[in-house]
């Protein structure tokens, strides 16, 4: 018998959801029997599956209300929240609509006049998805969708921190018979993932690098696949030919949104030395214009930490930081406002590389600021990490288009910050420690369900094999 997992509510504290892993065994027979129906699942053909997900999207629309509400209990914030919503079931319909031609056979003529080839692809029977606590729904279901339309079954296993948006998923799988059989959600923490990676056939992994690396080893062992979306410590580097308004504004967007509780947000700034006053005076001004939702969810901008250590590790980076110089102009302090915890956009100078604040992920509304002299300065710094998810550069396009050719970083964003979180069409790789596999984005986010074939067909009629008559 396994122990119940209690869910801490982020708003008030409380400790009001109860999770209960499955025993391992029955985690076990679950895999199985999935997979099984995954055979049917294949079967089905596209067009069959494609109209399974849109009835599971209709139903959960029927049932929006109770999603919202389960997701604002997991998150503490509404707007975001909202959404999350609805960027999950934009991206139904954006691969029920790409899948046709990606998922397409080919046939062709080859290099050898009497050699045909036809190329095609399978499924990976069984497809394990952990996912994290920062974007529950979104993060839980990136990797589901395409893994579905490529002919997959899939087994997601959410983090125990953040698992009240799946009751809802469920009641509406429950109207999709074809579906139901092989999407399943199982609840539970380390032990529950890691049982998991032991019964599938692939894995996506979205979460820390500690946890990453482990989720590597188990899959290499068992010789399967695994994506690996991990951490973040995305630069911001800001020209001279910068707009400033905008580079601001971004940058504080960027840095703040959902509380800063993401792997795209801009977690360290760096400024030419000749606007460095102008733009750090800008940035906390607009900083305090944003207000904390509470005491409720309406009430501003800036939603609670939603996972309790996480408090503890942006605060340990503050302290850090201030007892190694930095200034804070703004924010700086966690508080405990109704049982939850909180912080203010947070706007530090005086920081260097010697700080954890500007090496180890933050994930919380926090915006460090170094100026620099030269270019190469920026360059050095930014790339100065054992991070490479993306970075965002303010220039002139020229001069920014030169700088992203030299950031190590698997997604650059122009003039903009976060544009990889809305843009799905180009494709990228993690870079460094920040992830490990296939693009998520792009045509490759669903051609890395499937596993290539190539049938080699003979089609002249004699009745010597090619190779007769080559040897000596």
């Amino acid at each position: 018998m396994t122990n119940p997992i209690e869910v801490r509510n982020p708003r008030t504290g409380k400790f009001d959801y109860v999770i209960i892993p499955p025993p391992l065994r029955l985690l076990a027979q679950q895999c199985k029997r999935t997979r099984r129906a995954q055979v049917r699942w294949q079967q089905l053909g596209l067009d069959g599956r494609i109209e399974a997900l849109q009835q599971w999207k209709e139903a959960i629309l029927s049932r929006r209300d109770r999603l919202t509400e389960a997701l604002v209990n997991d998150t503490g914030r509404l707007s975001t929240s909202v959404l999350e919503i609805d960027s999950f079931l934009s991206s139904i319909d954006r691969w029920c609509k790409l899948a046709p031609e990606l998922l397409q056979d080919s046939a062709k003529n080859t290099a050898i006049p009497f050699i045909a080839l036809q190329q095609t692809s399978v499924p990976y029977p069984l497809v394990g998805v952990i996912s994290p606590w920062n974007f529950p729904l979104l993060l839980s279901t990136i990797d589901t969708i395409p893994a579905l339309l490529a002919g997959c079954a899939v087994i997601v296993k959410p983090s125990e921190i953040a698992p009240r948006f799946v009751a809802p998923l469920k009641i509406a799988l429950s109207a999709v018979p074809e579906l139901r059989d092989v999407l399943t959600f199982v609840e539970g923490a380390g032990e529950t993932g890691s049982a998991l990676i032991d019964n599938v056939d692939l894995v996506c992994f979205t979460g820390s690098v500690a946890t990453g690396r482990k989720v590597a080893e188990a899959a290499a062992k068992r010789f399967i696949p695994a994506f690996l979306e991990l951490g973040g410590k995305d630069p911001a580097i800001v020209l001279e030919s910068a707009n400033l308004e905008l580079a601001t504004s971004a940058i504080l967007w960027g840095s703040v949104v959902n509380t800063g509780q993401s792997c795209l947000s801009i977690e360290r700034i760096y400024v030419a030395e000749s606007i460095f006053e102008k733009f750090y005076h800008q940035l906390v001004a607009k900083a305090y214009r944003l207000q904390l939702a509470y005491p409720t969810v309406e009430s501003g901008e800036i939603g609670p930490i939603i996972a309790e250590k996480q408090a503890a590790i942006i605060s340990d980076h503050l302290l850090d930081a201030v007892e190694k110089g930095a200034v804070i102009h703004c924010g700086g302090v966690i508080e405990d406002l109704g049982g939850g915890w909180w912080c203010r956009p947070t706007v530090l100078t005086q920081v260097n590389h010697s700080m954890k604040v500007m090496t180890e992920e933050t994930f919380g509304p926090i915006m460090p600021i170094m100026p620099f002299s030269k270019l190469e300065e920026a360059v050095s710094l930014a790339n100065d990490s054992i991070y490479g998810l993306s970075a965002a550069v303010f220039a002139s396009e020229a001069e920014a288009l030169e700088v992203a050719q030299q950031i190590d970083a698997g997604g650059i964003s122009i003039n903009d910050a976060g544009l990889t979180a809305i843009m799905h069409e180009g494709e990228k790789n993690a870079f460094k420690f920040s992830g490990l596999g296939g693009s998520r984005m792009g045509a490759a986010a669903l051609k890395r369900f499937m596993r290539k074939k190539a049938i080699l067909i003979k089609t002249n009629d004699t009745n010597d094999p090619w190779w007769f008559g080559n040897g000596e």
